[in-house]
């Protein structure tokens, strides 16, 4: 308990000095007349996004998001409109004063951080922006949630398709989506699905469903490719593990192509051993199991 107690105290002196050190407590962020939050939102409206998209990319309330937004309309910096498609959707775009604020947040800032940078040789710079790199990938990892939904869940179906999708580009002979698991396979007795969240939004999927007794099969463990290299796809392969565990399996297979070495280190090293074929599946190459202790 001492030492996740260091953490949080190291964490939060960093955030202390790091909000002081950019001015994100000041009422003129970055020497202009306006707060961070406004300023922010300003910078994510980008070329147009809904309230909606916003709220969840920001994690704002959503009265103080249409608080800000009409605080920027009356301010001449934005446009509110509602979607032509959806009536539900109240969309939002940058006049051109907004743009014109936008490009002057955007010098500032650069400055800001190059005023910084100044201070360090080329080599802390370089030690200094690896270690922020690693900090955004973390933070990332750490705010990204996997949760069990049924076999038939929206989510469950759209990442499906996404991996679908990604392998067809990646296979020489393509991917023929009749492939997938049926909703049935991974809902139930008969199995689970897992997806992983970003901000809301889908990222990455695992399927487990029965083999035999004693058995599980782990299918279309998959993550988008704005969220690799976070450490997610272990995460997810993990909650598939303890989940066949709870069920009562003593083992889990897999088999994976053969143009998919990340995958195949990546078993190997969360304690894979690659066995002969266990069943004919046309994009298999390789094969896989692991020994589990059970749970449950």
């Amino acid at each position: 308990m001492e030492a996740v107690s260091e953490h949080v105290a190291a964490f939060r002196r960093f955030n202390r000095y790091f909000t002081r050190r950019i001015g994100a407590l000041d009422d003129r962020y970055l020497g202009q007349n306006r707060p961070l939050g406004e300023a922010r939102l300003l910078f994510e409206i980008g070329d147009g996004a809904s309230l909606r998209e916003l709220r969840a990319r920001l994690g704002l309330d959503a009265g103080y998001l249409s608080r800000m937004a009409k605080t920027l309309q009356a301010q001449g910096m934005v446009r509110l409109s509602v979607h032509p498609d959806d009536s539900r959707l109240r969309m939002i775009e940058l006049t051109p004063a907004g743009r014109v604020e936008v490009k002057e947040q955007n010098r500032r800032a650069d400055a800001l951080v190059g005023g910084l940078l100044d201070g360090l040789t080329p080599a802390q710079r370089a030690r200094l922006t690896e270690a922020v790199t690693t900090a955004e990938r973390l933070l990332r990892l750490a705010g990204t949630t996997v949760e069990r939904v049924d076999g038939a869940h929206p989510d469950a179906r759209a990442t499906l398709d996404a991996y679908a999708a990604d392998l067809d580009e990646r296979f020489p002979e393509g991917f023929d989506p009749t492939d997938l698991v049926r909703p049935e396979e991974v809902s139930g007795d008969r199995g689970a699905f897992f997806v992983a969240y970003e901000d809301e939004r889908p990222v990455g999927c695992g399927g487990l469903r029965r083999l035999e007794p004693g058995v599980g099969e782990i299918k279309h463990l998959w993550v988008h490719p704005d969220a690799r290299r976070l450490g997610l796809a272990r995460r997810i392969l993990a909650a598939l593990e303890r989940e066949a565990a709870e069920r009562g399996f003593d083992v889990v297979r897999l088999d994976t192509h053969a143009v998919l070495t990340e995958a195949r280190t990546m078993y190997r090293a969360s304690g894979y051993t690659e066995i002969p074929a266990y069943a004919e599946h046309v994009y298999a190459g390789h094969w896989f199991e692991k020994r589990l202790r059970r749970t449950g």
